[in-house]
């Protein structure tokens, strides 16, 4: 059943329209000691049912650019569009998983999946069955009143996924979401989002240091130049789905990574062979 939903799902990327475009943004940061140039002239067109990763050199402007696209940050030229209407704030097709789970202490887990319903005055009803679905999904079902204390870190990021989800954004950006966890949640989390993904068809933006988790997960994976961040290269990822942690260790997957590697040292990409 995974292996059909994810070639039906691989397929309409391809071929599908365009989700957000991203054109000429450009973003500079005034601080006490001057003004930071952190982007120039990024473009990139996504389309819908994509799973983009974006890696690059720390300071290159990542997060940067995922908060232009959440509406959350302001940019200092360009713009980006989203089903064709300029992003000028937040949108409710846009959901946000931060690499803090950002789970409210004196909430219990319910609690806290019901709180964006609170924020755009919804009702969660109509959501009800959608939010158990998921819970179960994740397997955090039967966990609904305990407190964000009583849960470990992987347990927390999988509640704000299901808040995420919950109200069936369109679009999900996902910054750094596991970069806090240990190697082996990761990589739980990571197949978790890969048979989410797969099934639900979202389009997903992901900014990670982590390559190999970006070539895991990602149709394609963005590098970004040292600051200010460019787009130095885009690398398709044409691997088979689903796909296992087994994989990471083949020789063709640890290819693409050395590649990816150094495109990040350098700044610019030069074939391996």
């Amino acid at each position: 059943m995974a292996q059909a939903v994810g070639e039906r799902v691989g397929a309409s990327a391809n071929g599908a329209n365009v989700a957000m475009s991203i054109d000429h943004v450009t973003k500079y940061y005034k601080t006490k000691t001057g003004q930071v140039h952190a982007l120039e002239d990024i473009n990139l067109q996504i389309k819908q049912g994509e799973f983009v990763a974006i890696v690059g050199p720390s300071g290159c402007g990542k997060s940067t650019l995922l908060w232009g696209m959440s509406g959350l940050h302001d940019l200092s030229k360009g713009q980006i569009v989203l089903n064709g209407t300029p992003v000028t704030g937040p949108r409710p097709e846009i959901g946000m998983i931060f690499q803090e789970a950002n789970l409210l202490p004196w909430r219990n887990l319910r609690q806290n999946i019901n709180f964006p319903f609170e924020i755009k005055r919804k009702k969660v009803g109509p959501y009800e069955d959608r939010i158990n679905q998921l819970l179960n999904e994740v397997g955090l079902a039967g966990f609904e009143n305990k407190y964000p204390r009583e849960l470990s870190g992987g347990m927390q990021q999988r509640a704000s996924i299901v808040r995420c989800l919950s109200y069936d954004p369109e679009v999900i950006l996902m910054d750094e979401p596991f970069g806090a966890l240990d190697a082996f949640t990761r990589d739980e989390m990571n197949l978790l989002i890969q048979k989410l993904w797969m099934e639900t068809g979202k389009t997903i933006i992901f900014v990670t240091h982590n390559v190999t988790e970006a070539i895991f997960l990602a149709d394609r994976v963005v590098v970004l130049t040292p600051r200010p961040g460019r787009v130095a290269h885009v690398f398709d990822i044409d691997l088979p789905r689903p796909r296992t942690i087994d994989e990471t260790f083949s020789p063709p997957f640890i290819e693409k990574v050395l590649e990816i590697k150094d495109t990040i040292m350098t700044g610019v990409y030069t074939p391996r062979s």
